[in-house]
């Protein structure tokens, strides 16, 4: 419960920070900050129009922006626990999607809105830019707050998504049985233990190798998270299908725009995973993920026929 509260603090100040970047980024765009010179969205169609390099630049840019979006459903996890957990689910799927279209959909919008998008300074700090063109004073200040808080909101959100998942695991046997224990407080101190310690080695790696590793750590986790999520939305669908022949009565969360919304979604996500295989920067990335899910599908594998080995043994003893 302390990881949630420090989350709620730490993304109360994000939320602030966002929201005060939205409101200089129209008042830019809408003529009436000093020095805006009219305003007006003449960048967006600038510099080569959209889209100048083509949709196979844009399908590049969607799987690293996949892996910053995945974590989303950490926001379930969390209202699982709470008093009404059907209710809180639903409440909190409609909340993360409308702050996804208004503070991250919104802000590159504005981004793109005010600084031509072939300047360097956006590569280096798109937000920082947007001060900077805005004359505000100690714009790198300011930005390097806003990241900072992003970032602990990240870690705090990351910490308590892999206690809670690598304490799920163990009740199925797939993790190891000391990570069950629990404190005095209900936390799974060992499991919290765990993933702060793959943190650890996490950042020594990217120190060590700043570029190759950081590089295929954001690539190829976006790569992995398209996998799951479209396992996911196929097993939604079957799933949906099978409650609403056997068991309607248990449908009280129910997909908006079924079934037509998860194909649309199903086919999003081939066609990007397809696209990987044939862009030049993104192929690496490609079959690396693709050994990954092999690992993980030979490991869920092997465990799965050690436990029918081990369940079938006393029964023809």
């Amino acid at each position: 419960m302390r990881l949630i509260a420090l989350g709620g603090v730490i993304g109360a100040g994000l939320v602030v920070a966002i929201v005060v970047f939205l409101f200089l980024g129209a008042l830019f765009v809408l003529g009436l900050w000093p020095g805006a010179h009219g305003g007006g969205l003449a960048q967006l169609t600038a510099q080569g129009g959209f889209a100048p390099h083509g949709v196979g630049a844009v399908l590049a840019a969607v799987v690293p922006c996949v892996g910053f979006f995945t974590g989303a459903e950490i926001v379930t996890v969390a209202a699982a626990e709470s008093v009404k957990p059907e209710r809180a689910v639903a409440e909190a799927i409609r909340s993360i999607v409308l702050r996804v279209v208004a503070f991250y959909v919104l802000s590159v919008f504005l981004v793109v809105a005010v600084v031509p998008w072939t300047s360097q300074a956006v590569a280096v700090s798109p937000y920082a830019a947007v001060l900077d063109r805005l004359a505000v004073p100690a714009a790198g200040t300011v930005m390097n707050a806003i990241v900072l808080i992003a970032v602990l909101s990240c870690l705090n959100s990351a910490l308590y998504t892999s206690s809670r998942m690598l304490f799920a695991l163990t009740g199925n046997g797939d993790a190891p049985r000391a990570f069950t224990r629990l404190s005095a407080s209900g936390v799974p101190r060992r499991a919290l233990l765990a993933g702060t310690s793959v943190g650890y080695l996490s950042v020594i790696a990217a120190w060590i190798s700043p570029d190759v590793v950081l590089r295929f750590l954001i690539n190829s986790y976006g790569a992995i998270a398209l996998f799951v999520y479209l396992a996911i939305a196929v097993a939604q669908v079957r799933m949906r299908r099978r409650l609403e022949r056997d068991a309607p009565e248990r449908l009280t969360l129910k997909m908006w725009l079924f079934p037509w919304l998860s194909w649309v979604t199903i086919a999003l996500m081939a066609a990007v995973i397809g696209a990987m295989a044939f862009l030049p920067d993104s192929r690496a990335q490609f079959w690396l993920s693709l050994l990954t899910l092999a690992v993980v599908l030979a490991g869920y594998e092997i465990r799965r026929r050690v436990r029918f080995c081990r369940t079938a043994a006393p029964s023809s003893g």
